[in-house]
């Protein structure tokens, strides 16, 4: 497989009035492209916290991340920005969709104010997304007349109009009952075959991780096992 995203000794602390507490301890993996892994984890593992640096929402306290070939520890703001604007799409679990634009307004949005691109094209590839991922005929619905599923389906489209790199999702279907959750997986399956994608998902439900190529389990900040499921 062809590595796209890795870390190498991957520290984060953060200081309390009661000194410091170390979240993760060591992480050292790597994601390929055409791959879904999942990340799981007991409340207090480290997942949120690795999936904000991986993300380059947070930055480590020492370590590196390279995001194909780049090493981004050390980049200034505006570089993560645009990083984070051209590279990574997010999907999280309450949707995030701005409740006064309607779908096709969402997706759009990630793309708004970049420098060369027209609000035409946006408007077309929008409308491709929201074909892709089913919301063909959902373009001018607000969120509030959208189901949970329909709501996350829109999220992801807007997760991929910067055609990123990676995806990072955080719970997908942990506001979604069973069969909408599985349906929401069944479409990331197939988006990462057909898009040659590569999804990262922090999860505590199995049936979501039994679909992934890996899971990587953590445990107080560190790599507890590495579990292969498909390959």
């Amino acid at each position: 497989m062809n590595s796209i995203l890795k870390t190498e000794n991957l520290h984060k602390e953060y200081l309390l009035e009661t000194g410091p507490i170390e979240i993760l301890k060591g992480i050292d993996i790597e994601f390929n492209r055409r791959e879904l892994v999942c990340i799981m984890g007991p409340s207090g593992s480290g997942k949120s916290t690795l999936l904000g640096i991986l993300g380059t929402l947070d930055i480590p306290t020492c370590g590196q991340v390279y995001l194909e070939g780049q090493e981004l520890t050390n980049l200034s703001e505006a570089d993560l920005s645009s990083c984070r604007a051209n590279k990574i799409g997010f999907v999280f679990q309450s949707f995030n969709l701005i409740s006064t634009m309607n779908a096709m307004e969402n997706v759009m949005l990630p793309l708004f104010g970049l420098k060369g691109v027209r609000r035409g094209d946006i408007r077309n590839r929008a409308a491709k997304l929201l074909e892709l991922v089913g919301m063909g005929e959902r373009f001018k619905h607000l969120p509030s007349q959208l189901s949970g599923g329909q709501q996350q389906r829109v999220a992801l489209a807007r997760a991929l109009v910067n055609t990123p790199a990676i995806v990072i999702a955080d719970e997908p279907t942990g506001n979604l009952d069973e069969e909408t959750g599985k349906t929401i997986i069944d479409l990331i399956c197939s988006l990462r075959d057909d898009l040659d994608m590569c999804f990262i998902i922090a999860t505590h439900d199995p049936s979501v991780a039994r679909r992934a190529d890996r899971v990587i389990h953590l445990r107080d900040g560190l790599i507890t096992n590495i579990e292969m499921i498909k390959g």
